[in-house]
């Protein structure tokens, strides 16, 4: 995924609160988003080991989704897409007029400002608020061939899955794909399509019927393929972080997510007492219903904070008290502006949902 993958929150969540919410997944997610936003402030090549973000962020989509296709899938699709779509509609009126501003002019690419089945044209200037937009692209891909991928995967549930792999090693070894559009969008199905599945494979109760074994040897199996293929491969790829080496992507977030998802399936757990910790329950609600929103925003706040942080140091007292030259520093700024954006904006996610507009939910 290159450069694209400094990143990531999900299209797919849904509104906290809403019946029907699990604590682990409302929490798993929660986390995944603020190591996310950690990830771009500091840049670790080693976080994706600790949390693979996208790969539970997916996970988690692909539960939802299966859930939500209860219901006709036309109505899911325009539901999903009335989410998205908004959100990504404010911001990119910012981020599309700052570039304006700056010198950009688009060709026949900006329809996909409009909807992101590809990846929207931006200029160097901008890129590093645009660059997190695969994660969008390949969400309502997933989106959208959601209908058949579940129809298939009951089909033979649990080859369908394994073999959901298989695309990943083939774009590796078979076929190199174009570096394009189409060739980007293709490996970041590829490299997550296990993981969306994978969420399939929870909701339908396969995972729960699963002995322990059969799960943890596999998964185990599949940590060791992707920690040992980025690593011995840091040379040709220049670093060993997964967000820059798709097929140990894949290998690593399928072993780790799997043995998520099934610790939850087997064990039912809830995280039900994070409910007595009223701050934190809090914090995770807010980040679950407004994860589109943060998603979207957080590299322009880490962005702002920087020349915020320059003014700073005119200030004699705090140059002398505050660690202005700390990335943690400039971290907890960029969670400051995070929060305004929140706020700012968080409310068109309400209205996209058809819910009444909060500034906080």
């Amino acid at each position: 995924m290159g450069a694209h993958s400094k990143g990531a929150v999900r299209a797919a969540r849904v509104e906290a609160g809403a019946p029907g919410r699990d604590r682990y997944f409302d929490t798993l997610r929660a986390v995944a988003l603020v190591r996310v936003v950690a990830y771009h402030a500091f840049g670790w090549p080693w976080a994706g080991f600790v949390l693979p973000s996208m790969g539970i962020m997916f996970g988690l989509a692909g539960t939802l989704m299966a859930r939500s296709l209860r219901r006709p899938a036309p109505a899911v699709l325009r539901g999903r897409l009335r989410r998205l779509l908004p959100p990504f509609w404010c911001w990119g009126l910012f981020v599309t007029g700052a570039m304006l501003v700056h010198g950009w002019m688009p060709g026949w690419q900006a329809v996909y400002w409009i909807v992101p089945l590809g990846d929207p044209p931006g200029s160097a200037w901008g890129e590093q608020a645009w660059e997190i937009l695969w994660y969008l692209r390949t969400y309502l891909w997933f989106v959208l061939l959601s209908p058949l991928l579940l129809r298939v995967f009951r089909a033979a549930p649990l080859p369908v899955l394994v073999l959901s792999l298989v695309p990943a090693v083939a774009l590796r070894y078979l076929w190199q794909p174009p570096d394009d559009r189409f060739g980007s969008a293709l490996t970041d199905l590829a490299t997550f399509l296990f993981c969306w599945l994978l969420g399939f494979a929870h909701h339908e109760g396969v995972l729960a019927r699963l002995r322990p074994a059969a799960v943890a040897l596999p998964a185990l199996a599949a940590l060791a393929y992707g920690g040992w293929y980025a690593f011995a491969h840091q040379g040709e790829y220049g670093t060993y972080d997964l967000d820059d080496i798709p097929l140990a992507q894949a290998f690593w977030s399928a072993g780790f997510v799997t043995l998520l998802m099934y610790t939850k399936a087997r064990l039912g757990v809830d995280f039900a007492r994070l409910t007595r910790f009223r701050r934190l329950d809090r914090l995770v609600t807010v980040l679950n219903a407004r994860a589109v929103t943060v998603y979207l925003w957080h590299e322009l706040a880490l962005v702002l904070a920087v020349p915020l942080i320059d003014r700073l140091w005119d200030v004699p007292a705090f140059e002398a008290r505050l660690p202005l030259d700390s990335q943690w520093f400039l971290l907890g700024v960029g969670w400051v502006l995070i929060a305004v954006f929140v706020v700012l904006f968080g409310w068109v996610e309400d209205v996209a949902a058809r819910k009444r507009p909060r500034l906080v939910p």
